[in-house]
């Protein structure tokens, strides 16, 4: 049996990648380890619901709740609260040291959602921006054609 090494950084681990994808040649799937895993944790964490989860009924941000609201100062920071307790209880690789919302894009229905964080056993520091949509279907294009009625 060969042995297998470790390096530094093999706690941070490894998983599927997200979307899965499978690898026809290897007959695999494609994994992500390491950083790149903490960001695609992320990513899913932020956009799971609270309950989606059958095994992990708690997992989630529920993000989907504030789609529409007015962008206010109390709805920023429930999105910030949800945001830092959801990385508190399922990401405990990192410690978040800041969370912010660029509204910037605000009237283009979109949210840029920047976390700071330190990955707790390299002290490595990354930072993660996630595009958040507070309007459904801002991609739509609305055709309008006139018709003359006689």
């Amino acid at each position: 049996m060969a042995q297998q090494t470790f390096t530094n950084d093999d706690f941070l681990g490894k998983g599927w990648s997200f979307p899965p994808t499978f690898n026809i040649t290897s007959k695999s799937v494609e994994i992500t380890e390491k950083e790149l895993d903490i960001q695609k944790s992320l990513e899913i964490l932020l956009t799971t619901t609270v309950g989606e989860r059958v095994m992990e009924p708690k997992y989630g941000c529920n993000m989907v709740d504030l789609v529409f609201e007015p962008l206010n100062t109390t709805i920023k920071t429930i999105m910030t609260d949800r945001i830092k307790t959801a990385i508190l209880y399922f990401e405990p690789r990192i410690d978040a040291q800041n969370i912010s919302l660029d509204t910037t894009d605000e009237t283009e229905g979109l949210v840029l959602i920047k976390i700071d964080y330190v990955v707790r056993s390299s002290n490595s520091r990354f930072n993660f921006v996630y595009p958040y949509y507070i309007d459904e279907g801002t991609e739509i294009q609305i055709i309008t054609t006139n018709t003359q009625v006689a």
